[in-house]
């Protein structure tokens, strides 16, 4: 499965991802710089890594959702490409409306790099095909700004979708009922806090986001 990483100034976590990546499809991912205009053909996922992209200058994610590259993403994600967002990738995807809803700054007001404990709301989905409902998975963190925020409207309909895909299993940064990954309607772009390329090896701890990421290439190739 081809697959592309989008690397945004201030990106830390894009090399993490291509090396998780890399070793769930056995093909190193396109490197694709924000300032580019196209994505490569035929792609299998499109993931927008961790980080800082532009210093998280304004709000986070708010100047990388300018960026050359985001038209062809969006586009790429209404053929129906999955689409990953990481942490600052997830604040991108709702910035350039990919996803409803804001992350804003932790309740606590300040960062948190740990395991945390996750439960898998839809185990339908395409990322999530791996897990069973209600599983209890671990998946490391590491943010600042991961409170995700919507109005409740917006929350219940969520909800009712099915479009919630994985919660925290405790309070972690104040997140609204403890979302920690979020779908769109067609269910083919995921924005998630925890980072999963993170937990992709034994020796890293455990290997649940590599199910996440296997169920990817699992769904796809089927």
């Amino acid at each position: 499965m081809k697959t592309a990483v989008i690397v945004f100034p201030g990106s830390n976590c894009d090399r993490d991802m291509a090396v998780a990546l890399e070793a769930v499809t056995g093909a190193k991912p396109a490197m694709v710089w924000h300032g580019e205009t196209d994505l490569p053909d035929d792609l299998g996922l499109i993931a927008l890594p961790g980080g800082f992209s532009y210093g998280d200058y304004l709000r986070c994610g708010a100047i990388a959702a300018r960026s050359s590259i985001v038209p062809a993403v969006v586009a790429a994600a209404g053929r129906g490409v999955p689409v990953l967002g990481v942490c600052n990738g997830f604040q991108i995807l709702t910035e350039i409306g990919l996803l409803p809803g804001a992350l804003m700054r932790n309740a606590g007001l300040t960062f948190v790099c740990r395991d945390v404990a996750l439960t898998v709301d839809n185990a339908q989905s395409l990322f999530t095909s791996r897990f069973d409902a209600g599983e209890r998975i671990v998946v490391p963190v590491a943010h600042h700004d991961g409170n995700y925020f919507a109005d409740a409207e917006t929350l219940d309909r969520l909800e009712g979708e099915g479009r919630v895909a994985l919660r925290y299993a405790e309070p972690v940064n104040g997140s609204a009922r403890d979302i920690a990954g979020v779908l769109n309607e067609a269910g083919n772009v995921l924005g998630l806090m925890p980072h999963p390329e993170r937990r992709i090896e034994p020796a890293h701890g455990g290997t649940d986001g590599r199910r996440l990421l296997e169920g990817v290439l699992a769904t796809i190739n089927a």
